[in-house]
């Protein structure tokens, strides 16, 4: 049995991983008995952990909530986790950089004199990718804001500012409007978007005219995620009748919240297969094929094997028929960016379909050829 106070530690981290525990189920992971979880309870409350006895036919036990709660005890795993998580925090793009440091600082100082050195032998260099434009940073309170409602179910009013600067078109941003990623070149654009004809070379640009703000935007909030550095709201949009993804640096947070909501149910399944379909341009159901919505999906015959393709490939399908051949399908915004994708294997290529792709390796074989074919010298 282990001593006392090893004991006392691993009971109160046990205590703090889950919300309830079965008394017979902490005497199991403690390889004790269940009168020595009593006994050790009990020590725990005297030294002011607010450990609450829940009744009922298996019993157990909850660490409750306090103003008075001592400061928590960290073992090794969770003491580098969050060591880990604290030096990464410039790269969340929530504006809590400072605030990190801060906190590990102050963590840092708490831990014991071996989990200290643990921590200090520790050190993450966070460096973000190079940007064309600085990120936008949100603000921690709109976060707690759109939390706290996201939590509460309760209908969420906001203001939502428009995009500032010039639009890019990156995939995986929802740039020009909430819930509709940037089409890239060469690529439709997503069912519904009318694009605005360009204006003729030479136009001055227009001044805005004056108008009214708009309206505050009213929605049920459902999860507040995470993509590519930016934060980003999914909710039921009251006045549009449909989902919606808003990026939170835009969104201004009115008080008071609406009242609450029963939640619905996400299309996709999850929060993480909505995101991404929906950061695709399509909607948030995946095909029957497995290589979800993407606007162009193409099947070739690959002369690799099968193993080869597979550790290049992040998404599609890939099928072994024979030592040095492979089914790929995979999908992507344009035919031939899908083509040029496929090409990269440097093997030789056989399309089983549809017609588009095979027209865009030809496009591409053309512009190839003339790429590669020598430049007449300047006259003299």
């Amino acid at each position: 049995m282990p001593k006392t106070s090893a004991r006392l530690l691993s009971l109160l981290s046990l205590l703090q991983a889950r919300r309830d525990w079965p008394g017979a189920l902490l005497a199991e992971r403690l390889d004790v008995s269940p009168r020595t979880v009593r006994r050790d309870v009990d020590r725990l409350r005297e030294l002011g952990y607010p450990v609450v006895a829940m009744k009922g036919p298996d019993g157990g036990y909850r660490l409750d909530a306090g103003t008075e709660l001592p400061p928590l005890l960290f073992d090794d795993e969770q003491a580098v986790a969050l060591a880990v998580a604290l030096q990464i925090a410039t790269t969340t793009g929530a504006g809590i950089e400072e605030a990190a440091a801060r906190a590990l600082n102050t963590v840092r100082q708490v831990l014991p004199a071996r989990l200290r050195h643990r921590v200090d032998t520790l050190r993450v260099t966070a460096v973000d990718r190079p940007a064309i434009r600085p990120e936008p940073q949100v603000d921690s309170d709109v976060l707690m804001a759109i939390g706290a409602a996201v939590h509460g179910r309760e209908v969420l009013r906001f203001d939502y500012s428009p995009v500032s600067g010039p639009v890019r078109a990156t995939i995986g941003t929802s740039e020009g409007c909430e819930g509709t990623p940037a089409t890239p070149p060469g690529s439709a654009a997503p069912s519904g978007a009318a694009a605005p004809p360009a204006p003729p070379r030479g136009t001055p640009p227009q001044t805005p005219r004056h108008s009214d703000p708009p309206p505050p935007r009213r929605v049920e909030p459902h999860h507040l995620v995470t993509w590519g550095r930016r934060w980003y709201l999914v909710a039921w949009d009251l006045d549009r009748d449909d989902w919606r993804t808003f990026r939170a640096d835009r969104i201004t947070p009115r008080t008071p919240t609406g009242p609450r909501f029963p939640p619905r149910e996400l299309p996709g399944g999850s929060v993480a297969a909505f995101i991404t379909a929906r950061f695709r341009g399509i909607g948030a159901t995946q095909g029957p094929d497995g290589v979800g919505g993407w606007p162009c999906r193409g099947e070739v015959i690959l002369s690799l094997p099968a193993a080869e393709v597979l550790r290049h490939t992040r998404e599609g399908i890939v099928e072994e028929l024979g030592p040095d051949r492979c089914r790929v399908v995979l999908g992507s915004w344009s035919w031939p960016g899908l083509a040029a994708a496929i090409g990269r294997f440097d093997a030789d290529i056989e399309v089983i379909g549809p017609p588009e792709l095979a027209s865009a390796f030809a496009h591409l074989a053309t512009r190839y050829a003339a790429v590669g074919q020598p430049r007449a010298a300047p006259n003299p």
